[in-house]
């Protein structure tokens, strides 16, 4: 079995990508290493993933146009997992042509990809993301949901995302499965995260910066659960007419982000001092995950508190700073 990849460089995508070679597969990894955080980073993760024979890797920019076929030319792919995206709600404020290019043009160019290989390719799986609820203030939220409200740019294009692939499905038969991130965190994670961004601040005794007064809730998810969503969902395409289908993947659980901060604490020793900012555009003060068509398609059950997953993150984070 033959998995592609991409986004193979960031956060999500090299944790899944590990855990397939960890298994035994053969995986090719697609990223374009933008510097919207660390290279370095980037570049760590991709050393780890070539300890592994059965990983190739191919430095593609997925909204150049035929990049991707080109490149992949003669590779026999069975299973696609597209996790490449640019990331970030506040940087969409300034930015949004970073984000047309590569959420919009690039997943046209995954479906188009997919769509000339639909006798090979079983399935692909894609990244959306809780920002499409937007505003929503019903709890917890479901896939059924009204979504035509985003409030940022980056929640409109995950969701213009979910609606070419719902029209791929249709037009062309593709099985094509969304997973709705919910605010994922864990070793190796990335810079510009609240997880990072606190704990690097509360090590270096700097004020970190709280938005909504400290009354913010998210449903932290620990990337372990999330790769096994992942690889779940990727082992069996939906079987609906037409082949398209749109899940929550979260801990089922919204955490007070004042808790995360004294968590932090708990695991370095340090005491933070905190920043009381109003909620900043773009931003929600709640998300949390209804989880149950997940669970009962693929008996998806998160493992991992906060409790757990905070310490193992902060753990990794010294280990690399020191």
């Amino acid at each position: 079995m033959t998995y592609l990849v991409t986004g193979a460089a960031g956060f999500i995508g090299y944790h899944t990508a590990l855990r397939l070679l960890e298994a035994g597969e053969t995986v090719v990894g697609i990223d374009n290493l933008s510097p919207y955080y660390s290279v370095e980073l980037k570049r760590e993760r991709l050393d780890e993933l070539r300890r592994f024979p059965a990983f190739t890797f191919h430095e593609v920019d997925l909204a150049d146009r035929g990049a991707l076929a080109k490149a992949l030319a003669g590779v026999p792919i069975r299973r696609i997992i597209h996790l490449a995206a640019q990331a970030g709600v506040r940087y969409s404020l300034e930015h949004p042509e970073e984000y047309v290019s590569a959420n919009l043009a690039g997943h046209v160019e995954m479906l188009e990809f997919h769509r000339s290989r639909r006798e090979a390719v079983e399935s692909m799986v894609y990244a959306s993301s809780s920002s499409v609820y937007g505003g929503n203030t019903k709890m917890p939220f479901a896939e059924s949901d009204p979504v035509d409200r985003p409030v940022s740019l980056y929640a409109a294009t995950k969701r213009a995302d979910e609606l070419m692939s719902h029209t791929y499905a249709h037009l062309f038969g593709l099985r094509l499965t969304g997973l709705r991130f919910f605010t994922v965190y864990g070793p190796s994670g990335r810079p510009d995260m609240a997880m990072w961004i606190f704990t690097e601040a509360i090590l270096a005794g700097k004020p970190i910066q709280v938005f909504n007064y400290g009354k913010m809730q998210r449903d932290f998810t620990y990337i372990d659960d999330i790769v096994t969503g992942v690889l779940a969902v990727a082992a069996r395409p939906p079987t609906v007419e037409p082949p398209h289908r749109v899940y929550n993947i979260g801990n089922n659980r919204p955490e007070e982000v004042m808790h995360v901060i004294e968590l932090i604490e708990e695991a370095t020793g340090r005491k933070a001092e905190k920043e009381l900012l109003p909620l900043q555009p773009g931003d929600v003060p709640a998300t949390y995950a209804d989880i149950t068509a997940l669970s009962t398609d693929y008996g998806f059950r998160p493992t991992t508190p906060i409790e757990v997953g905070i310490p193992r993150f902060v753990e990794w984070f010294l280990r690399r700073r020191h």
